[in-house]
């Protein structure tokens, strides 16, 4: 009897992880994933996204459980508040990515990582939304990121614990280089 031995350091198990990194390595079409949702508008602010299957690996995968991601606005901008606002969801998705990208790069690193909280805030001005003023963007003009760490490590690693996340975090390469976005509309019958 063969006795497999797993290492498992902030939840993630390395020994997986190792095995992930080594066949993307020797097979990088592995490493190709397309993730999709679907949305519905509901009224006003509101409308819902359900996130279907996925393609990696090579294949079709479907996530255990269906999940449905509500988005609206609060009264004051015109919605009925029974959801976070699709911005509020963008940083929840920063706070996310980078949270989760720098525990699995810690514990391939062999660092244990106790808690980690995380405070995001962004700066909107609606001129830009509401189309008042053409100098003044859309989006949001500046996020801040506050990581709080708890871990046994010195400073210095502490410092290189909170870049970890932003470097190599999806989500953060995104937001920070921008992605290309391809925009069709399609009648519906």
């Amino acid at each position: 009897m063969q006795l497999e031995i797993t290492h498992n350091i902030n939840g993630v198990d390395t020994t997986r992880l190792q095995e992930t990194v080594s066949a993307v390595k020797a097979s990088p079409e592995l490493g190709r994933f397309n993730f999709r949702i679907e949305n519905r508008w509901i009224d006003a602010g509101e409308n819902r996204s359900e996130v279907g299957s996925f393609s990696g690996c090579g294949q079709e995968l479907s996530h255990k459980t269906g999940f449905t991601l509500s988005a609206d606005e609060p009264d004051i901008l015109l919605g009925t508040d029974r959801g976070a606002n699709p911005v509020e969801h963008l940083l929840h998705a920063l706070a996310a990515c980078v949270t989760t990208s720098m525990v699995y790069h810690a514990a391939a690193r062999g660092i244990a990582i106790e808690q980690v909280e995380s405070s995001l805030d962004g700066d909107l001005d609606l001129q830009g939304f509401l189309g008042l003023d053409p100098t003044v963007r859309n989006g949001y003009q500046q996020i801040r990121l506050k990581l709080r760490i708890k871990a046994n490590v010195t400073e210095e690693q502490l410092q290189e614990l909170g870049k970890l996340g932003p470097t190599f975090s999806p989500v953060f390469d995104s937001l920070m280089n921008g992605v290309p976005l391809l925009v069709s509309a399609e009648r519906m019958i």
